[in-house]
């Protein structure tokens, strides 16, 4: 029985790291956390090395940075292949 995988929206994700960091301080063992969060340990640190200290704010900021920068590479990326294609097609020339 395998669960359906979410995707979890930064400003969900910096709510769960809250929560697992009140119910841990709370008395509540990883175990506890985890199975609340529906979430694994894995996925828990990994969230803990990327979103640590941020504010729900800094995450939107983040996402939004690393959207806008993806788009940017694939305009460079377009731009360098029809860079390569014009010179190639003035090479026969």
């Amino acid at each position: 029985m395998s669960k359906k995988r979410r995707r979890h929206s930064p400003e969900q994700i910096i709510k769960k790291l809250r929560d697992a960091d009140s119910m841990l301080a709370a008395g509540k063992s990883v175990g506890e956390v985890l199975q609340s969060l529906e979430v694994s340990e894995a996925t828990l640190s990994r969230w803990r090395a990327q979103y640590g200290g941020m504010k729900s704010e800094e995450a939107k900021r983040l996402k939004t940075l690393e959207e806008e920068n993806n788009r940017l590479k694939k305009i460079v990326a377009d731009q360098a292949l029809d860079i390569s294609m014009l010179k190639e097609i003035t090479k026969g020339n």
